[in-house]
């Protein structure tokens, strides 16, 4: 039985979504908050001891947090019984994985920081330390050298059934499974879930898990029926919602493509008017004030004539009308004539 669980909870929390879910709502660290997922891999290494591998599986995430990597190490133990040395296999876990980063990378000079979670998803109540200098007798007497590793438990059996209800999403509702199978719950969380999910790949690999576990007895198999029903049917809906939603959307295109093009149209229309108006309207200030200068220089010359007539001077005529000595000058040569 330990095999499908290992199978099976490898494949579940390889997934990136149910990965962050895990993380997001079972761990929670403040820290978490700035973990880039966009950047999420997983390492295909294993650095589980031979006599741990019977009883654990193990899936290793590399991401970055402020531009440093960081890796998150996800152990799940399935024995039914607790292992009190837990930290102990944890702590050799990540010394392993320490070794193995130092001999890849020659270069380096500091060690990237590890984060190892245990999942638990057996039925008896978990004892073990998590504390490595817990289970170091005397280590008063050793201070400050004493081992201080420790590891993030998640304790599946730990969840009440009602906070599993409220949190809603993938995880919890494979936790709620493990330590809370109610057939009808299920199918309705499973629905529900369903229905909110955007990504329908994590809710794909439960189904898939639910299956594995109806193959080998573990739940009813007309439990598992009802939820590939649910999903099945679900599945065609969206798919003719999508449909629906697309032939709406190329409708609505095509629509807007040809409201568009008439407010194209309309704004040409409107732009070639606007430069006819500002065209009259600037022709039309170049003849008004053709207009004006031409009267306004007839008025000169008409006062520049009497004034000549007068016998004024050249110099007083230019001074009082405005007008050039050449133009007062010529109309002196036309009164003449």
């Amino acid at each position: 039985m330990h095999h499908i669980h290992d199978r099976g909870y490898r494949k579940l929390f390889k997934n990136k979504g149910i990965f962050r879910q895990l993380l997001e709502t079972f761990v929670a660290k403040g820290w978490m908050k700035e973990l880039d997922f966009e950047t999420c891999e997983t390492l295909d290494k294993s650095f589980i001891a031979d006599h741990y591998k019977e009883t654990v599986s193990d899936v290793i995430h590399k991401l970055k947090i402020k531009q440093q990597e960081i890796f998150i190490v996800i152990l799940t133990e399935f024995k039914s019984t607790v292992e009190r040395f837990t930290s102990l296999d944890m702590s050799h876990y990540v010394a392993g994985f320490y070794k193995d980063y130092v001999e890849s990378n020659k270069n380096v000079r500091m060690l990237p920081p590890v984060f190892p979670i245990l999942l638990y998803n057996g039925n008896a109540e978990w004892t073990a330390p998590t504390r490595l200098s817990d289970l170091i007798e005397g280590r008063e007497y050793l201070g400050g050298l004493s081992l201080n590793f420790e590891y993030h438990k998640i304790v599946i059996n730990e969840y009440q059934r009602d906070y599993l209800l409220q949190i809603k999403n993938v995880v919890s509702l494979l936790f709620l499974a493990e330590a809370h199978y109610e057939a009808e719950m299920i199918q309705r969380e499973f629905l529900e879930t369903f229905e909110r999910e955007e990504d329908k790949g994590p809710i794909s690999l439960l189904l898939n898990w639910f299956i594995q576990l109806r193959e080998h007895g573990r739940i009813p198999e007309e439990d598992v029926d009802k939820l590939e029903r649910i999903y099945e049917s679900k599945d065609e809906v969206r798919a003719m919602l999508i449909t629906a939603l697309e032939k709406e959307r190329k409708e609505f295109f095509e629509k807007s493509k040809e409201k568009a093009k008439e407010e194209v149209r309309e704004e040409v229309r409107e732009e070639v008017r606007e430069e006819v108006r500002a065209m009259l309207s600037t022709a039309f200030e170049k003849e008004k004030n053709r207009i004006y200068d031409k009267g306004l220089i007839d008025q000169q010359t008409g006062i520049a004539r009497k004034m000549l007539m007068k016998g004024l001077a050249f110099p007083l005529i230019v001074e009082l009308t405005g007008l050039s000595e050449a133009t007062i000058l010529q109309l002196k040569q036309e009164m003449e004539n």
